[in-house]
């Protein structure tokens, strides 16, 4: 043992090194008990539809099938287009809904109301059977008869796209109201003219809080989009359906369906992520990790983990 020597030449006591410390991991015992009864479940529910009478091989035949290729694309166009409409009018809605104009407010307040307050599937309908109250569709300069300007897809956009654009409109006033009101005094302070400050100032910095229920209410669309055969619009539904109907493979069909919509709803939840993450720049000090970036960690953990234990 070596001593040192105090200022006063006293022998200093023996320096004794700290013990290691043993860890030891906790065991999480509910954890595989709550993993092996969900894997018990899954293994049950596979075996249930392996005994059922359900001809598997028809469901890879026909999930290529130009009929269902084309009511997927129809399937995306409608959510697509009825998104882009529903956006607008909540943006618009939403500005007219925090107007100090009691008429502009009120007209918001109003539709909000109506759009919110009834079933999509009874709107596809009203506007698809809008010529039993008015058989001609009369705007002055343009005159036909309501049947051939109420086609299924411009009922099918308008019932989807009013009814978003009463959700979006309280995502948008919500994200409005989340930015500080210092924001818009310094912008007038600076010149700015109110539009010029929503446009340049204050909808930028609320995007990161209207962002992610945007992505959620269009991945909702995709699947509220299936309502669409109430007006006879041929979207993917529909599509396995008439195939249902002439191959008499109606489970098989509905499988192909949800096959599909499993797809696309997956695809764009990637992208609503990376769109999340790209607006939290300005938020967060660190960015979420993106799911290449956790396999990568996952996979140099597994390769980096000693053999034998965990010490």
């Amino acid at each position: 043992m070596e001593k040192t020597a105090s200022g006063d030449g006293a022998a200093a006591p023996d320096v004794i090194p700290p013990e290691a410390i043993r860890a030891i991991p906790v065991r999480h015992y509910g954890r595989w008990i709550s993993g092996a009864v969900v894997v018990f479940f899954l293994v049950a529910l596979a075996y249930a539809f392996s005994q059922g009478d359900v001809r598997w091989a028809t469901v890879p035949e026909k999930l290529f099938d130009t009929s269902i290729l084309t009511g997927l694309w129809h399937t995306i166009l409608i959510s697509v287009v009825s998104m882009l409409l529903g956006l607008v009018l909540g943006v618009v809605f939403a500005v007219m809904r925090l107007s100090r104009n009691p008429v502009t407010s009120a007209i918001a307040w109003l539709y909000i109301w109506i759009f919110r307050g009834t079933p999509v599937y009874v709107q596809l309908l009203i506007w698809f059977n809008l010529a039993l109250i008015f058989p001609i569709f009369n705007i002055g300069f343009y005159k036909d008869e309501m049947t051939d300007v109420m086609t299924p897809f411009l009922a099918a956009l308008l019932g989807l796209g009013l009814n978003e654009g009463a959700y979006m409109a309280e995502i948008v006033r919500a994200g409005i109201q989340s930015v500080d009101e210092g924001q818009t005094e310094a912008s007038h302070a600076l010149g700015m003219t109110q539009a010029q400050t929503m446009r340049r100032v204050i909808l930028p910095q609320s995007m990161r809080v209207i962002i992610p229920p945007t992505g959620n209410e269009f991945i909702n669309m995709l699947k509220t989009s299936s309502l669409v055969v109430a007006v006879q619009y041929q979207d993917l539904l529909r599509s396995a359906q008439d195939i249902a109907a002439t191959s008499f493979a109606v489970m098989e069909m509905f499988f192909v369906a949800s096959i599909w919509y499993l797809a696309l709803t997956s695809v764009f939840s990637v992208g609503q992520y990376y769109l999340e993450r790209r607006f939290a720049r300005g938020s967060l000090r660190t960015l979420p990790p993106t799911p290449w970036q956790k396999i990568k960690k996952n996979l140099s953990l597994l390769s980096s983990r000693p053999a034998g234990g965990t010490a």
